[in-house]
């Protein structure tokens, strides 16, 4: 391919992209570190594990794990990562999706970032056909927040039971507190397990007893695991500790005898020719400056290869046929920002061959939207743009978003933006997301000011309109960025350019686990 990868501009490229990653670690340690060292040493120093090491237990060694949404109530007042962890990985050979709270931050309970990260957990297990693992250690709901998780948290709830109406395996193991609507998740899973002398699962613990009934009771009669395991029955299996736990689940887990009812991948898929380290380099720093999205195929594709389709009709858009871990995949790939009505008929028609394939779709962002002006108004832009729109809406391959630059308007629906409903939908650092560019924005709003001005024959400020129009610039560039996004859930996390293949492979691994399916003939209307 064409990129100068020793070139000055690259090189400028490269050290922004590092400076961009330095700046999601942060928040990665933010997230890892949950509540702190105070309250790690003390949940240590109780002789229990963290979330992330009962993860690391529960998993099948040397085995990835597919963090979701660890960003998740990033730039709020909650810590980062919502004290819940949630992901996918290999359980005795099966894919799952795994949640372990954390109990380190205020005891696990629940804020309303943690209820929009578990039900996105929940979301991407039902669509995708994964046994689901809880790690349960909470207090339930925080209650200074109970305002906005009681009635949406409801969801929860009716997510266990669908799953397992769907066929689709649920497993919980209690280290701790399990209390009030917590404990409807042992409640309305599957399988049980639950730990000696440390799980505590009850609707009403002793005070709230005390006070609704007079009645005095101890955490063990009311609650404990040797209860509900010999008295109750809701313990399925009775753990002697954590390690016991975790391997009962394991055991749990590869006794589900569970297939992936999609198609296997080809075997021994070649790695790209090309190297994944030039992806730092790509990106410009301005948006508006196209680059090629071919030199990511290349460097995503198994052996580097893929066939274009319509490589001269709407040049902006790339539309190719290649593979990836072994899986074939359809690519929609902005190359030069904007979409106008040629492109969006091919990607309509490239969609459409797709669904009649059963062939997964991988959308690659880099628009600001589709074009605007007279001659494409007139040329029919809304019905094109409507087309590919109606095409990505109903579509029912899998689909995988990556924000790699500019997603903005329209043309972020059109490339399967959260709002479409894809499988996954990762972004690299250097992508942004808004309705449109922060300076156009912050122009339109200037534009209609100043015509409210005229039209009433009062004389415009133009001091105080450079003022509006920087601030404005200001919050749009804040709230266009990947971790501010990532941090409200509007994408599944913020990844390493170099991770692109690796994460795709996982992605599509884990959507080949229910059947992948394509529409027939099922399209809305087109506009001709």
């Amino acid at each position: 391919m064409g990129v100068d990868t020793r070139g000055a501009e690259f090189g400028q490229r490269r050290a922004v992209m590092l400076e961009r990653l330095a700046e999601v670690a942060a928040a990665h340690e933010e997230a890892l570190a949950g509540g702190g060292p105070e309250y790690r040493r003390r949940h240590k120093a109780r002789g229990k594990l963290t979330a992330r090491e009962r993860i690391e237990l529960l998993l099948d060694a040397d085995t990835p794990f597919l963090e979701l949404s660890p960003l998740a109530g990033w730039g709020n007042d909650v810590t980062t990562g919502a004290s819940i962890v949630t992901g996918i990985g290999v359980v005795e050979g099966t894919e799952c999706v795994i949640t372990a709270n954390d109990p380190t931050v205020r005891g696990g309970a629940s804020n309303p970032w943690t209820l929009r990260k578990a039900l996105r957990a929940d979301e991407i297990a039902f669509a995708n056909r994964l046994p689901v693992v809880s790690l349960v250690e909470s207090g339930g709901a925080d209650l200074t927040g109970q305002s906005e998780i009681f009635i949406p948290g409801g969801a929860l709830f009716r997510d266990l039971t669908r799953l397992s109406a769907a066929g689709i395996p649920t497993v919980a193991v209690v280290f701790g507190n399990s209390t009030a609507g917590g404990a409807y998740v042992p409640g309305m899973s599957d399988h049980v397990i639950m730990v000696k002398e440390r799980a505590k699962v009850f609707l009403g613990g002793p005070p709230l007893v005390k006070v609704a009934t007079g009645e005095d009771a101890d955490d063990e009669s009311l609650g404990g695991a040797d209860m509900h395991a010999s008295v109750s029955g809701l313990a399925d299996y009775f753990a002697l500790d954590e390690p016991d736990a975790l391997r009962t689940a394991r055991r749990v887990v590869a006794r589900l005898g569970w297939r992936k009812a999609g198609p296997a991948p080809r075997p021994h898929p070649a790695p790209p020719l090309f190297d994944a380290e030039d992806l730092l380099g790509l990106v410009p720093g301005d948006l508006r400056t196209p680059f090629d999205p071919r030199e990511v195929i290349v460097r995503v594709a198994d052996g580097s290869a893929f066939d274009e389709f319509k490589p001269r009709y709407g040049p902006s858009l790339a539309t190719c046929w290649a593979e990836v871990h072994g899986y074939p995949v359809g690519i929609l790939a902005n190359a030069q920002g904007v979409l106008f009505s040629a492109e969006s008929q091919k990607a309509a028609q490239f969609i459409q061959l797709a669904n009649q394939r059963d062939i997964p779709l991988v959308f690659l962002h880099n628009t600001t939207g589709y074009m605007v002006g007279r001659e494409y108004e007139q040329g029919g832009i809304i019905k094109h743009g409507a087309m590919m729109i109606n095409a990505v809406a109903n579509s029912r391959v899998p689909h995988i978003s990556v924000l790699m630059g500019a997603s903005y308007g329209a043309g972020h629906y059109g490339m399967c933006g959260r709002a479409f409903e894809p499988r996954f939908l990762f972004a690299w650092p250097s992508a942004k997301s808004a309705v449109m560019g922060p300076a156009q924005l912050a122009g339109v709003l200037s534009i209609v000011a100043r015509q409210s001005a005229a039209a009433k024959g009062r004389p415009y400020d133009e001091e105080a309109d450079a003022a509006l129009r920087a601030a404005v610039e200001r919050q749009i560039e804040a709230e266009s960025l990947p971790m501010f996004l990532s941090g409200r859930l509007y994408d599944d996390g913020v990844i390493d350019p170099r991770d692109t293949r690796t994460v795709l492979g996982l992605c599509l691994s884990a959507v080949h686990s229910a059947p992948v399916e394509g529409v027939r003939g099922g399209f809305g209307v087109f506009r001709m």
